[in-house]
């Protein structure tokens, strides 16, 4: 899990370790193309640490904005679509409409199976899993469940995979992946993206399975239940209908 840093300490940490490689790579005879690559590349990984978009557009492209104001005459035309290149392949535009990457905290999922149990080798999926936050969680909440997780970009799927090697990480975008073979579906999206989830797992997921959402319910729909944390946030437990009722209820947890 990365550290959580205040903000603009993020930014100020990939420009100035951007312009540090930069150099240093220059002075290690690297060509410049090459070395804007490589610095670029570093700036988007250090993107993680931004909490929104926004701040992350604005850690990774700090770096390739100041190298142009100061040496654009340097490179081609052609070369500041490096950056963008690096930015999107970090972030693809197919992902800027689901949620930016936001990790779940390592306690939140604790309570929950005893809103949401599962049987011992069900199958639970991380819809969106990003560096792998959501799975940790998971495997602390479900340690003998079969962990799944799916995520678009590339690089934050390798990156996932092998922090968590116990877990079947692959890439695929979580609203054409069929839901069907999951016990329990996780996901921390936005507001936005709630209703077009919860029609996609009435229609896909067992009767008696579970969709759960961090932070975000899901608009005129009735939880089965709700885990408070810390703060306001709320973990949200969703049960497929046609299954037999086993009560809804409300269970608070300080930490």
């Amino acid at each position: 899990m990365l550290p959580h840093l205040p903000w603009p300490l993020p930014a100020v940490l990939g420009w100035s370790s951007s312009w540090l490689l930069f150099l240093l790579l220059q002075r290690g005879g690297w060509t410049p193309l090459w070395a804007l690559l490589a610095a670029s590349l570093w700036g988007a990984l250090i993107s993680l640490w931004g909490d929104t978009l926004w701040r992350k557009l604005f850690i990774a492209g700090g770096f390739p904005l100041s190298l142009a104001l100061t040496q654009a005459q340097a490179f081609p035309a052609w070369a500041w679509l490096l950056p963008l290149a690096c930015l999107l392949l970090l972030y693809p535009l197919q992902s800027w409409k689901d949620a930016p990457l936001f990790p779940t905290p390592p306690d939140a999922l604790n309570d929950l199976p005893g809103v949401a149990p599962v049987e011992p080798g069900a199958e639970v999926l991380d819809a969106g899993c990003g560096l792998g936050d959501g799975l940790m969680a998971l495997r602390q909440a479900y340690p003998l469940a079969v962990l799944h997780g799916l995520e678009w970009s590339r690089p934050l799927r390798w990156l996932c995979a092998r922090r968590c090697p116990w877990a079947h990480v692959e890439r695929g975008d979580i609203w054409q992946a069929d839901w069907g073979a999951y016990a329990l579906v996780y996901l921390f999206q936005r507001p936005e993206s709630m209703p077009r989830a919860w029609a996609k797992a009435c229609a896909e997921m067992a009767p008696g399975t579970w969709l759960v959402s961090l932070e975000f319910a899901v608009p005129e729909a009735t939880a089965h239940a709700h885990i408070a944390l810390a703060g306001e946030r709320r973990v949200w437990v969703y049960r497929m209908p046609g299954a037999l009722a086993q009560g809804s209820g409300k269970r608070d947890r300080a930490s």
